[in-house]
This record gives C-alpha cells, sequence and structure tokens, in this order.
C-alpha cells in the first residue's frame, strides 16, 4: 500500500498535468502577468513556476535565464506546501535558504515573495514569484493581496487552459467537467439550437437549462449583434467559417434582463451522427476586467493625481532616446507645499497636489508625459524640444500656471515652483542621465532663489560629484578623527587685550591636507553627521577655554558656532549644559554664534533654547548681521547679548560711504538694544582706528591673528599650560 504523502503527489501531479503547460510555450496573458508584477511591485524577477515531481519549470518569467531547477532547490517547493504568501526578505539570513545554490550562486536571490497557484481539486500544481537581488525591508499586507489578485488573474487562464485540453482529449470527458465546472458551458447543434447548458451558464445569463436547451443560440446574443458581421456564435453553429475556432475572445454577452456584460469566449466544434456542433466555454470577466484594470493602475499610474508613474516615465524617456529624437527634460517640485502640509493637514497638500496636476497638464502638448515621482516631485518630458529656449518658454509659463492662487475649502493657497531643465541629446543619452541632469539643474534653481528655471550646465555634476566624494569621506573624517579646531582671536578695541577667540573647524585630511571651511562644510551640514561633529566642536572649544582659563585667561571667552542640524534635534540646551558640566567651564566663558539661516528655519524652537541657556549665563552672537534678510524684530525675541559686523562690511571698505553707514547702524542698534558689537576682517590699522572711534568695542581679523592651531595660539598669548594642571583640562 502506497504512503498517504505519496498518493497525495500523485494527486497533485495529475492536477497539474490536467493543464497541459508543463513544457510548453507560454501564453501572452501569462507574459502579461508577469510584466505587471515586476511593475507593481519594482522588482527585476517575476515568473509562474509549475512545480512537477522532481523539477521546478518556469512557465513564463521576466528577468530569469533558467528554464527549469531541481525541485530540490526551488523555493516553490516550500511554497506549495503552504496555503500562505511565504516571504524571505533576506535568503542569507535564512536557515533554510542561506546555503542554497541559487542564493549563493546565480541568480542570486536575496527576496523572494511566492504565492501557490491552487487548482479546484484543491492542490497547489505551481506558484507566482517575485524575486530580487537585494534584500528588502519588508511586504506588507496591501502587497500580499495585490500578489494574491494577480495569482487570481493565472488561475484564471489556467482554468480556461484546464477546459480546453479536457475538450481535446475527449467530448464525454469535457461534459463530465462542465457539469460541475464554476465556468458557463454551452453546447449548441447544427442548427445553432442549445443542446447542453450547465449550472454555471444559468448563473451567468438567468436562463435555467429547461428554458435555454433548444432555443437558438441568439438567446445569449445582444439584439445588435445578432445578424451583424461579428455574431459569430450562430455562423459557427451553422456551419459558417470558423473564425474564432481555438481562439480565446472576449464579446458582450446578453442576460436575461437585458443588460449586456463581457465575456471570454472560447469556441470548439466537432462532428455529432455527422452533423457538426460546437461548444463554448464562457466565463463573465467583469470582476476579472476590473481587478486588471485595477493593477494596471497600480502599475502605471500615480494613485492621487493619476499621472503616469515613474516606471511609466523612464519606458517613454528610454523609447525617445533610443529613437535618437530629441527630448526635453524637466524636474520640478512645489515650493511652500511643506507648509501647507503641515500647517491645514495632508487632505489639503493632496487637493494641492491634484491641482498643480492639473495645471501642469493645461500647459503641455497631448504628446508629452507629465509624471509624478513622488511627494511634491515632477517630472515632464516634451519629444521633439532640444530648443533650450522653448523649453525654457514652457518652464516659464509652468511657474506663472503653479504660481496662481487655488481654493480648497474656503482657503485661499499658493504655491511656487522651482524647474531644472535637461535636454538631450546635448546633455545625456539615456534615460538614467537625463533626470539626473534635470536633478541637479533643479537643485541648482532651489538653491538660488526657488521660483526659477535653471539649465543643466556640466559644472553642476561636477558639483554633485564632489559632494557625493565629501559625503563618502566625512564617515572616515568621524571615525578616525580628522577634524580639528583653530582659534582666531578677539580682543578688546580700547587697547588690543585678548578677550578670547572664535573655535574654527579644519579637516586633516590624509590625502588633500588641510581643508578649510569653505572646502566641505556646506556639505557637512546637510549630512548625517553635522549634529555629531557639531557637538564634538562645542565639548572642544569648551574644554580648550578650561584650559586657557587655569593658564592665566581668567576671563576668556569661546566663541562656537551653532549648526542647523544641531537646533533641528531639539535637545540644544541640555546638550550645551552637558558640555559645560563636563569641561567645568563657566556659563559666561561660552558664546554661541548663530546666523540668519538657523534663525530663519528654527524660529520658535530656538527662541526657547537660547532663553534657557541665557538665563544660566551663556552669551548669545548674532553672526554676520546685516547681510541677510534678518529683520529688527528678531534682535527684539531672540536673547542676544552680541551683533557681529559682517567682514564684507569690514575688510578694504570702510572707505565706502554705503558700508561705513552700515557700520553706523549696526552699532547704534547695539548701543540702542544694550548688546555688544565686534567687527570680524579687521586687517589694518586704518580700520581699527576707525571701528574704535566709531565705538566698536571688540575687534576680530588677520591684524590681531589668523585662526591658529591650540599651541600656537597659547604661545602667541603667553597661555602656559602647568605640569600640574588637570589632565581634563589639557585634553584635545
Amino acid at each position: 500500500m502506497r504512503p498517504p504523502v505519496l498518493i497525495e503527489e500523485d494527486d497533485r501531479v495529475a492536477a497539474l498535468a490536467a493543464y497541459d503547460l508543463v513544457d510548453t510555450v507560454p501564453a501572452p496573458a501569462f507574459t502579461q502577468i508577469v510584466s505587471l508584477a515586476t511593475r507593481l511591485f519594482d522588482v527585476p524577477t517575476a515568473f509562474v513556476s509549475l512545480v512537477d515531481r522532481s523539477r521546478q519549470i518556469f512557465h513564463a518569467k521576466v528577468g530569469l535565464d533558467l528554464c527549469e531547477t531541481d525541485r530540490e532547490v526551488a523555493f516553490c517547493s516550500h511554497t506549495i506546501a503552504q496555503r500562505d504568501t511565504l516571504v524571505v526578505l533576506d535568503a542569507t539570513l535564512d536557515p533554510r535558504f542561506c546555503d542554497n545554490p541559487l542564493v549563493v550562486g546565480p541568480p542570486y536571490i536575496r527576496f523572494y515573495a511566492g504565492i501557490p497557484l491552487v487548482a479546484p481539486s484543491g492542490h497547489a500544481v505551481g506558484t507566482l514569484c517575485l524575486v530580487d537581488t537585494r534584500p528588502h525591508h519588508g511586504f506588507s499586507a496591501a502587497d500580499q493581496t495585490i500578489l494574491r489578485n494577480l495569482a487570481d488573474l493565472a488561475l484564471d487562464r489556467m482554468e480556461l487552459r484546464r477546459l480546453q485540453v479536457a475538450e481535446r482529449a475527449s467530448h464525454a470527458r469535457f461534459l463530465q467537467i462542465a457539469s460541475t465546472s464554476p465556468n458557463g458551458i454551452v453546447c449548441a447543434d447544427a442548427a445553432g439550437h442549445i443542446t447542453f447548458w450547465n449550472d454555471a451558464a444559468e448563473g451567468l445569463f438567468g436562463y435555467c437549462a429547461t428554458e435555454a436547451v433548444g432555443q437558438s443560440i441568439d438567446l445569449v446574443v445582444p439584439e445588435r449583434m445578432r445578424r451583424g458581421h461579428d455574431g459569430g456564435l450562430h455562423r459557427i453553429a451553422a456551419g459558417g467559417e470558423p473564425r474564432l475556432l481555438g481562439k480565446t475572445v472576449e464579446l458582450p454577452a446578453r442576460h436575461r434582463d437585458g443588460t449586456e456584460f463581457p465575456i471570454e469566449l472560447s469556441l470548439s466544434r466537432w462532428e455529432e451522427q455527422g452533423q457538426p456542433a460546437f461548444g463554448a466555454i464562457i466565463r463573465d470577466i467583469r470582476e476579472r476586467r476590473a481587478n486588471e484594470e485595477r493593477l494596471f493602475r497600480l502599475a502605471h499610474l500615480d494613485p492621487l493625481t493619476e499621472l503616469p508613474n515613474r516606471a511609466v516615465l523612464r519606458e517613454r524617456l528610454t523609447e525617445i532616446v533610443t529613437a535618437m529624437r530629441a527630448v526635453s527634460v524637466m524636474m520640478f517640485d512645489l515650493d511652500g507645499f511643506k507648509e501647507i502640509n503641515d500647517s491645514h493637514g495632508h487632505a489639503t497638500g493632496d487637493a494641492a497636489l491634484k491641482a498643480m496636476a492639473a495645471r501642469l497638464l493645461a500647459c503641455v502638448r497631448p504628446i508629452d508625459t507629465v509624471s509624478r515621482l513622488g511627494g511634491d516631485e515632477f517630472v515632464l518630458i516634451m519629444p521633439d524640444i532640444g530648443d533650450p529656449l522653448r523649453a525654457a518658454a514652457v518652464a516659464e509659463a509652468i511657474i506663472t500656471a503653479v504660481a496662481e492662487p487655488f481654493e480648497h475649502a474656503g482657503q485661499t493657497l499658493r504655491v511656487g515652483t522651482s524647474v531644472g531643465i535637461a535636454l538631450a541629446p546635448a546633455h545625456g543619452e539615456n534615460a538614467d542621465d537625463l533626470l539626473s541632469c534635470a536633478d541637479l539643474a533643479l537643485y541648482q534653481a532651489k538653491s538660488e532663489g526657488r521660483h526659477c528655471y535653471r539649465l543643466f550646465a556640466p559644472m553642476l555634476r561636477e558639483r554633485a560629484q564632489r559632494t557625493r566624494t565629501l559625503r563618502d569621506e566625512l564617515g572616515r573624517a568621524v571615525e578616525n578623527d580628522e577634524f580639528v579646531l583653530f582659534y582666531q582671536p578677539q580682543v578688546r578695541m580700547r587697547d588690543g587685550a585678548l578677550t578670547g577667540a572664535e573655535a574654527l573647524i579644519r579637516w586633516q585630511h590624509p590625502e588633500r591636507g588641510l581643508l578649510a571651511p569653505g572646502a566641505f562644510l556646506d556639505v557637512l551640514d546637510k549630512s548625517r553627521y553635522a549634529a555629531q561633529v557639531g557637538d564634538w566642536v562645542l565639548r572642544t572649544a569648551c574644554r580648550q577655554a578650561v584650559a586657557w582659563r587655569a593658564a592665566g585667561a581668567a576671563r576668556f571667552r569661546i566663541g562656537v558656532n551653532l549648526c542647523s542640524a544641531q537646533v533641528q534635534r531639539g535637545d540644544l540646551a541640555e546638550t550645551v549644559q552637558v558640555a559645560l558640566a563636563e569641561s567645568g567651564l563657566q556659563a559666561d566663558g561660552l558664546e554661541l554664534e548663530i546666523t540668519e539661516n538657523i534663525v530663519l528655519r528654527h524660529d520658535a524652537q530656538l527662541v526657547v533654547a537660547l532663553r534657557n541657556l541665557r538665563e544660566v549665563g551663556v552669551g548669545i552672537a548674532f553672526d554676520d548681521y546685516g547681510t541677510g534678510y534678518a529683520s529688527l524684530s528678531l534682535l527684539k525675541r531672540f536673547p542676544l547679548t552680541r551683533l557681529k559686523i559682517d567682514r564684507s562690511f569690514v575688510t578694504g571698505k570702510l572707505a565706502s560711504h554705503q558700508d561705513m553707514t552700515i557700520v553706523r547702524a549696526i552699532l547704534q542698534l547695539g548701543h540702542g538694544f544694550k548688546l555688544d558689537v565686534i567687527a570680524e576682517g579687521i586687517e589694518t590699522e586704518a580700520e581699527y582706528t576707525r571701528l574704535r572711534t566709531k565705538g566698536c568695542q571688540e575687534g576680530q581679523g588677520y591684524l590681531f591673528g589668523k585662526p591658529m592651531p591650540a599651541d600656537i595660539f597659547a604661545n602667541r598669548f603667553g597661555l602656559r599650560i602647568r605640569e600640574d594642571m588637570p589632565a581634563a583640562l589639557t585634553a584635545r
């Protein structure tokens, strides 16, 4: 007696054989399904796998060169043993698969998601699978639902194939299966009269078998088609030209209540007593069409704006450049969108995105493609336009259209847009290069004030490469302690006495030597290391100030520049107080320098933190005051102790009436608000004398000393570290 497990496997293999799919060319429908799967899940590989007794056959596939594998190594052998989706996020971490030849060798599977394809008999005969060479972080319930819907489409096609195979094998076998089939089965004689009508056909058309048998096949054909050119059912039954035989077609059908609905039809013809007869396998495809439409939209359209998505954009752009046609690529995002989202909620933000999508479409030609990449980012591709002037004209029209106010829920709202433009073939010969160039141009437009467009230039790529290189090297610099502090002296103007120093970061690069802030600070400030390095500067400067106070400069004050990341983190006051406590520096020995950019980005939270620090005695200096758009109201709201006159108003320019007027105004503001004033960039005795005469209390600049390492600073100003001084005070 055969063991139950073997009997079960025999039944499963028999169920697979009923489809006659093994070692056959896949029908186009199966290839369409796996292609759709790669789009929906953004994976390189998807396939329909048939699991035979000893092997796995890849019946339909995308992104896979293999035709079959041994069943022993097949992931799908595990999948068919369960009813739910099998998900392996990283095969190298899964003990079932980490040593699998398909993981350690080609195709180097890391991610796998497969769902069993279950025959009506209840046997899993195959799978629908997704594969990637990189691990994934998750596969959500929504993802599993979409994969299940795709599997339903595959099973739908397989079931039609099973009935067609049964009909070919034996008419009697066909009728046996038809009696219990979930598909409508209708047979007719040579005169076009119905001879067989199964229960499923009753459900489809509303007529029971006793009502249908003997009636003309026209019973289910819409009246407008009964005698027309496409009335194929009646003509085939009458022995006409069998145009539809052996094919699966979609046609409209008529229900008993008169409504029309789409059906899928597979026709066969045979002889009965020397007379032609035919049978039709009929399926109601309304639900399938709706499912296919939904999956198509998921794969091709942005669900919010219904614009083509990133995958469609790349395909169309690739087609254009492959055909060597000119094309303009514009990338843009919405200026002010985040504020709308934060202030008015996501529903209003969604309404803004839809409104802007409609405006973009109104600005372009029917042959152009507007796509939403995600968030508030959009891309426009315009075939056959390689002229920068024509592209610029469209960009200006878009900027104007987007800037128009729009109404939502009784509110008048406004956004703007910045645009980056790239052209083919001038700027790139493939989709990735063109999108990258447009993105770089967009970044340039945003950095130059927004609400404008910029055309890609090669220097932007060079700048981006520099940024990428620096970003990669920053991590190494943090790990290897490659940053150092230099100190620039600050003096009292009336007698030149040392009052403190500003701590300035430098990078001791192992290949390029000592780098000034201008070579890396902009990249550092935008990197994930910004706050970490800022905290290191704060701690190191505080320890140095303690050492120099102990070495003789009892009232020495250290100035430390804050970065935006330290403020954004939300714990500025606590971080500064910990640095003071750990170093032993008194609060009045520290002065934090803030810039206009930090103030304007973090106004509310920064005010609270600085007030807390000011209450304990920390000084607050407004750096570069007068160079930007900072309003006088900032001097009232922020707990400032000092204004810094920017070097641009001092170095070599005090002879200018305009610069001197600005300097006098800042000095008067300082006096009026009871704030000290320090001037940067003093390089000559004349500048020093003039500023001192005008009442400037302190100065900083090359006249008093360039930024220098701590040991040189100490030697220059006689700050000798005593041998008995605690090690904590002399630490780097």
